[in-house]
């Protein structure tokens, strides 16, 4: 049995100091990482970007470990005459020896659920293109929304957590600037 439940700053085993462990050692051999995602996640706290009902930890059926996180922190997305509020997901993290098990899916699903719950309206992602697709996530560029970087059409991608809400949004994703730091 896993639990899914928001990470709190103070709690018994769900500090966010532990959880920047557990992004680290998750990243720690990753093809495409610098190894850095667990500094992204201390910058993304204590910026205004930070949502804390979209920071998520997977925790072991005795809530004594922290198996995995997952953050959806605030963006937009600007062409110039609109600026249309979105999500990131970065990063959705899962220790080493508990990969490949479900929990990284469970966290997305879970973390897209709150933030629909929330009254978000999309969520965007850099990453797998075999991956996300898998949750509903669709290339960024069919509605004309592009990152501010140079990155592969197909491991950008945005997903509507409801229907048509991105009918009229196009432009640039801006990310705060922590995650350029």
């Amino acid at each position: 049995m896993l639990n899914v439940e928001p990470n709190n700053q103070a709690g018994e085993n769900r500090d966010y100091a532990l959880t920047e462990k557990v992004v680290e050692r998750a990243f720690a051999h990753a093809e495409h990482s610098d190894g850095k995602e667990h500094q992204l996640v201390s910058r993304i706290r204590k910026s205004n970007s930070f949502i804390p009902k979209l920071s998520l930890v997977a925790l072991d059926k005795d809530h004594n470990k922290i198996l995995g996180h997952i953050l959806l922190s605030s963006i937009k997305i600007n062409n110039d005459k609109q600026i249309a509020e979105s999500l990131a997901l970065a990063p959705v993290s899962v220790l080493p020896e508990y990969q490949n098990k479900g929990i990284g899916r469970r966290l997305i699903l879970e973390a897209l659920k709150e933030a629909k719950n929330l009254g978000y309206h999309s969520v965007v992602v850099l990453g797998h293109p075999e991956y996300y697709p898998k949750f509903g996530f669709k290339k960024a560029s069919i509605w004309g929304i592009h990152a501010p970087f140079e990155v592969p059409d197909e491991a950008f991608m945005v997903l509507e957590l409801k229907e048509s809400t991105l009918a009229h949004v196009s432009g640039v994703v801006e990310y705060p600037s922590v995650f350029f730091e």
